[in-house]
């Protein structure tokens, strides 16, 4: 039974020099002897446990390893400890960031308090294995359609502002720089230092790829690493740093300088450069190579107009060359009869149509006088009518007292009818 246990036990007297740290109180407390050993007791019941991760930290002292180890896919990290003996039968080529299976049983230092894992055995992770889940990524990535052609982001002509994530005063910053400089001496870059391998690697390109991707000024970032070798370069395929790059506003260039065992930002990336030098040579466009296209099309545009204008010349002579050209006159001449001939035509056709259609309105005029009763009453007759407008042609419509109005040939009378006159009368 551990000290834990019996200290567990209700009724279970404490040792003289303490009491159980379940019994403990503000009058009775236990020591921190007392605490730290019920702690190493219960620690030491767990049993050895296989642990994969990164190594982050790998101190020698004295033939003995102080080292911490990461998890692959969050912050969570253990503090490990290798001694001389067991440290003999490991492979001699551990070093910080390396991928790693440890096994590890929980002890904690009475002393000193600390919590940490000794290490009985620790080999590398398979370089096959690493890549095979790599593989099985690659193909989920491609299925959600991060991969793409059609959602790549095109890259800026002649960008105004470069964003560059690489490690401080490394080569890749000195080749990009160097290279792009030279190409256009007025480009600007604005860098975010990050490092490119180990455990602060993912964490820092992506801060650096959030704030470049925010600044407004910035139209294409590059992301560029000096190459190495494959288990360097997992960094690059972490997958929260391809689904950020996916998801990037900013067109993202991928320049981490090798060509085997691509990462999956290669993918990903709006563009693939196969080197930071490549990278500066796509992005930036060469100054002295933009002049000669220039000074090519303009030679170009003035040969082609200097071509149309000679032929339109030369087209232009050919016509004036022509005899109806050359001398309009005779047969502008000759014309001249035809169209007076026509003109007199003309106006002898318009001049016996105006005289039909005079003749015709005097017909018309004619008729419609002997047909008008106009011309009745300036002979003195008269039309009566009542006062709803219809006119009286028999005298019974008029009886005695009935109003009337009467027309005559020049205007009309009221009067009053007094009745019938009978024939005697």
């Amino acid at each position: 039974m551990t000290a834990f246990e019996a200290a567990a036990i209700p009724g279970q007297p404490p040792p003289a020099d303490s009491v159980a740290p379940r019994d403990s109180s503000a009058d009775a407390p236990t020591s921190v002897a007392r605490l730290n050993g019920t702690i190493r007791d219960f620690v030491a019941r767990w049993s050895t446990v296989w642990v994969e991760g990164e190594i982050t930290s790998w101190n020698v002292r004295a033939g003995n390893v102080f080292a911490r180890m990461k998890d692959l896919r969050s912050d969570a990290q253990i503090s490990i400890r290798v001694w001389s003996s067991v440290r003999a039968r490991l492979p001699n080529d551990l070093a910080i960031g390396d991928h790693v299976v440890a096994a590890v049983k929980a002890d904690y230092f009475v002393k000193g308090g600390d919590f940490s894992f000794i290490v009985s055995a620790m080999r590398h992770v398979g370089l096959g294995d690493q890549l095979e889940r790599l593989e099985k990524l690659r193909a989920q990535l491609r299925q959600e359609g991060l991969f793409d052609p059609a959602r790549k982001k095109s890259i800026p002509f002649l960008p105004h502002c470069i964003g560059l994530i690489t490690g401080e005063r490394s080569d890749a910053e000195k080749d990009v720089l160097r290279n792009a400089e030279l190409r256009w001496p007025q480009v600007r870059f604005r860098t975010a230092y990050a490092a490119v391998q180990g455990d602060r690697s993912v964490p820092e390109v992506l801060a650096a790829l959030a704030r470049l991707d925010a600044d407004p000024d910035v139209d294409v970032i590059i992301i560029a690493r000096g190459g190495g070798d494959p288990q360097t370069l997992l960094g690059f395929s972490d997958e929260r740093l391809v689904r950020a790059v996916a998801a990037a506003a900013t067109p993202v260039v991928s320049a981490i300088g090798h060509e085997n065992d691509h990462p999956l930002l290669d993918d990903v990336a709006d563009l693939r450069a196969s080197t930071p030098t490549d990278a500066a040579k796509r992005v930036v466009p060469d100054v002295g190579e933009q002049r000669a296209l220039i000074a090519q099309l303009r030679a170009r545009a003035t040969g082609r107009l200097t071509q149309r204008v000679s032929h339109d010349i030369a087209r232009l002579e050919q016509l004036r060359s022509r005899p109806v050209l050359r001398s309009p006159e005779p047969i502008i001449e000759g014309r001249a009869q035809e169209v007076w001939l026509l003109a007199s035509r003309g106006r002898d056709t318009v001049a016996r149509q105006l005289d039909a259609a005079a003749r015709t309105t005097a017909e018309l005029r004619a008729s419609l006088r002997a047909l008008s009763p106009a011309a009745t009453l300036a002979r003195g007759y008269g039309i009566v009518h009542l006062d709803d407008g219809r006119i009286v042609r028999d005298a019974a419509d008029a009886p005695a007292g009935t109003p009337l109005t009467v027309t005559v040939d020049r205007g009309s009378l009221r009067a009053r009818s007094e009745g019938e006159i009978s024939e005697a009368g």
